[in-house]
């Protein structure tokens, strides 16, 4: 958890509020471990080559994206930076 807080306000985003950005936006307020985010199909479906997470609303390409208690902050850090990458294509 400290990891993805860490992750938000290093991207800009402490509030963890909800705002779109190259690509993806946040499809949910963040206030647990959940993030709920809306991507381009094309952007899922690249980064799930790398990571596994789920469709939350295949209607509007909401995802979910959950850290669990021992997630590691390179671990967040690896994520951050594939998304990065694959939205900027």
């Amino acid at each position: 958890m400290a990891a993805l807080g860490q992750a938000r306000q290093r991207d800009g985003d402490p509030a963890g509020g909800r705002r779109h950005r190259g690509g993806r936006r946040a499809g949910q307020p963040v206030q647990s471990n959940a993030v709920f985010a809306v991507l381009d199909r094309e952007v899922a479906d690249r980064l799930r080559r790398r990571f596994r997470f789920y469709d939350w609303s295949p209607a509007t390409g909401e995802v979910r994206w959950m850290c669990a208690f021992d997630t590691t902050e390179a671990q967040v850090d690896a994520f951050v930076a594939a998304l990065a990458e694959e939205t900027s294509r």
